[in-house]
């Protein structure tokens, strides 16, 4: 592997740690903040303070708050529906530009790849996603990704260039899989963790995560993502993680709603942003354009943003006709 700078723009939790992984493989890594005051705060304390306190900046990390000067590979480590602005202002240049957010596009629909595609035409989109939680990457615990490219080739040299021993990459050419993965897990671990929340069970929280899944595989067959997709890293295996733990912000959401808090005041008190809260509304559009029988998704719509309550949903569910399970 050949040392490469590499500009990650987003110094939240997850740009940062990747940050630290790139530069304890060896990379020159510049890392865009937009805030010009928290980026020099970072600069002199070698520390995100706000999304990953305690870990000190490796010394190859450069803060700035200056995007001209994110020069290099350039991954996006920004929030979903962000990265349509951020993109606007980069100034354009051919080559792969590697996407991070796991989400779907409120206003239009559209997965990352495809909103990298109509901001920055002259680039190539990748996607990054998998199991990851910031905070273990950062301290460089053992972790596995899909890389996925159109250019399969193009593909396999930048999981090449990346991935290190402790930063694994699998490469592949279904991007609407791997957006999917991504996208919709968030939604499911809201709806695992109201299951938590409500006190129903792991009985229940293990048959939700498992139909889930079934769904997510069905809605990702509709709209063109390979089903195998959707058993690997990027879908089952960011599923696994995310709905399967408290820490997950997406979990600990859904955690908070069944306990009975209102959703503004639970967003109110936190300062990262929950993916699957804007995510459910646009995957339950996409499902139904699709003609797509997608009840958890709808069910966790419905709660978040039409009124429904929590233990009127769940009734729903329990009470569709029963079917085949395959």
């Amino acid at each position: 592997m050949s040392p490469r700078r590499i500009a990650v723009i987003g110094a939240g939790a997850w740009g940062t740690a990747l940050a630290q992984s790139f530069a304890g493989a060896g990379h020159r890594v510049v890392l865009w903040a937009r805030d010009p005051d928290r980026a020099a705060a970072m600069q002199d304390s070698r520390e995100n303070a706000a999304y990953l306190p305690g870990i000190a900046l490796h010394p190859g990390i450069a803060v700035t708050a200056d995007l001209a000067a994110a020069e290099g590979l350039r991954v996006l480590a920004v929030p979903a529906q962000h990265l349509r602005p951020i993109l606007e202002q980069l100034s354009p240049r051919p080559g792969p530009l590697v996407i991070t957010a796991k989400g779907i596009e409120t206003a239009t629909g559209r997965l990352m790849h495809e909103v990298a595609a109509e901001a920055r035409p002259e680039a190539a989109p990748a996607l990054l996603s998998g199991p990851s939680f910031a905070a273990e990457v950062a301290r460089g615990l053992p972790t596995a990704l899909t890389l996925a490219c159109a250019d399969a080739e193009a593909g396999a040299a930048l999981a090449r260039s990346l991935g290190h021993k402790t930063l694994r990459l699998y490469w592949s050419e279904d991007l609407r899989g791997v957006a999917l993965g991504g996208a919709l897990k968030n939604v499911l671990a809201i709806a695992a963790g109201i299951v938590t929340g409500r006190g129903l069970g792991e009985n229940a929280r293990a048959a939700l995560v498992t139909r889930g899944l079934a769904e997510m595989t069905r809605l990702g067959a509709g709209l063109g993502a390979r089903p195998e997709t959707l058993m690997g890293l990027s879908g089952l295996g960011d599923l696994l993680l995310t709905a399967c733990s408290a820490t997950s912000r997406n979990t600990s959401l859904g955690i908070a709603l069944g306990q009975g808090r209102p959703l503004a005041q639970i967003l109110a008190e936190r300062r990262s942003v929950t993916e699957g809260v804007w995510t459910a509304a646009a995957a339950a559009r996409l499902a139904a354009q699709a003609g797509v029988d997608a009840p958890v998704i709808a069910a966790v719509d419905a709660v978040l943003n039409r009124g429904a309550a929590i233990d009127t949903a769940v009734a729903g569910l329990l009470l569709r006709p029963a079917k085949r399970e395959v």
